[in-house]
């Protein structure tokens, strides 16, 4: 039995059977919700490097109303909502734009990256099946960095899991990729950046090897695909990753990350229609009549759509512009302080806005131990193995607390000295 099994059994064994009782007036209802998240994170101040993404006070409301008003609205049918169809389409095509789409692009919203790259898998497969491949064991090859909902894809859908390991620079590795694959290979992945050290894929080499055997090439942008289309137009040197790539047939966005917007907004695009139609499901084997649903969800809210499609309108390109080199200033002022130092070691130059970091001697000095007391200081941060780093989501927000935290950070080596603190895990930034 695995440790968190152990751990969820011990929890639940103790949880009392729930008794509503009688009903509570709507005041004492949100007083209590409000007192139940007071240890929560605190990411509205800034102090967040994970899970949570700000470019500030009037973005955060305007998502928020957006959300509430479309709230009780159904995705699931946008014939009887067309309002839905409509914000639905916009905020594709803003994003087909980003990643250099055409007039044959097409995609749906999805609830963030998990359901992408999910729905990634099952289009390889379901691509497989329609071209009449008679596959026994399908497979698809991946770098070691890729995002973990690629193995949720893998499970649900049936599809082998082939990992290769990265190369000295965390970035996949071309030949023993092209090596692993077989007749059987129906997906080959790459990302933009990938999440672990933030650093770019060479997708046009691995989107090469998809195109010269007919199969899908999927890019994980759910972390760049607002940010890398951005920096770009802002001037710096971003190397290709989008569907200026030959070979590229899916690309996944993730709007709730810093596209700004409210959690469960994503978008999964595909190079044309008859691809994204292997995304989707539709059936008449029951007695209701036709079902059909673009991805694994049923019913579901229209606020992430309203929210989404006014964030964007908000920001605009200006707006996004903005935002963006904001978070990439912040990045690089991390990288910098980090960089000289002798104690800590940068796993990579970041790419985008990620930044992953370790220390020199682990025997002096515990980077998770490090971590501890940054958290106790106030500061929430993902703690990732292997190898053991802490990792930072850096983003709008963060620019006017970056030198405190670098304060902090120098505070935190000091104090830790030769100590040893815990391990600790990546959970989903989803």
């Amino acid at each position: 039995m695995s440790p968190l099994t152990k751990a969820y059994n011990a929890y639940s064994s103790v949880m009392p059977i729930a008794n509503l009782g009688p009903g509570q007036t709507a005041p004492n209802i949100l007083d209590h919700l409000e007192s139940l998240r007071t240890k929560d994170v605190r990411w509205r101040d800034g102090r967040c490097f994970t899970l949570a993404y700000s470019a500030g006070p009037d973005v955060l409301a305007l998502a928020e109303e957006s959300y509430r008003r479309f709230s009780g609205e159904n995705a699931l049918n946008t014939s009887a909502f067309p309002s839905l169809r409509v914000m639905q389409q916009d905020v594709v095509d803003v994003v087909t734009g980003w990643t250099h789409g055409d007039d044959a692009t097409a995609g749906f919203m999805t609830s963030g990256g998990t359901e992408s790259l999910v729905l990634a898998v099952r289009a390889a497969r379901k691509r497989a099946e329609r071209e009449g491949r008679n596959l026994t064991r399908m497979n698809m090859v991946l770098p070691s960095s890729a995002h973990a909902a690629f193995e949720k894809g893998a499970d649900y859908f049936d599809v082998e899991s082939r990992r290769v390991p990265v190369g000295a620079d965390w970035k996949a590795d071309v030949e023993a990729m092209r090596n692993a694959c077989d007749d059987e290979t129906v997906l080959i992945v790459g990302s933009a950046p990938q999440y672990p050290q933030g650093v770019i894929d060479p997708i046009a080499s691995i989107a090469k090897i998809a195109a010269d055997r007919n199969i899908n090439c999927h890019v994980d942008a759910c972390m760049g695909g607002v940010t890398l289309t951005y920096l770009e137009r802002l001037g710096e040197p971003i190397a290709p990753w989008d569907f200026r790539c030959d070979g590229v047939t899916s690309i996944s966005v993730d709007l709730h990350k810093y596209g700004y917007t409210s959690k469960g907004s994503g978008v999964l695009l595909h190079r044309n229609k008859t691809l994204r139609s292997d995304q989707t499901f539709i059936t008449d084997n029951w007695l209701g009549g036709m079902y059909g649903s673009s991805g694994i969800l049923g019913t579901k809210s229209g606020g992430p759509i309203a929210s989404s499609w006014a964030v964007m309108h908000y920001l605009g390109d200006n707006g996004y512009e903005r935002v963006t080199q904001s978070a990439r200033q912040s990045t690089m002022r991390i990288y910098e302080h980090l960089n000289v130092h002798p104690d800590r070691v940068v796993r990579a130059l970041p790419d985008s806005t990620l930044v992953s970091f370790g220390t020199q001697d682990p025997n002096r000095h515990d980077v998770f131990a490090i971590a501890d007391h940054l958290i106790s200081a106030g500061w929430y941060l993902d703690k990732q193995t292997p190898p053991a780093s802490i990792h930072l989501t850096v983003n709008a927000i963060h620019e006017p607390l970056i030198e405190e935290f670098l304060a902090d950070l120098d505070r935190a080596v000091q104090q830790v000295g030769s100590l040893k603190g815990s391990s600790g895990s990546y959970a989903t930034t989803e």
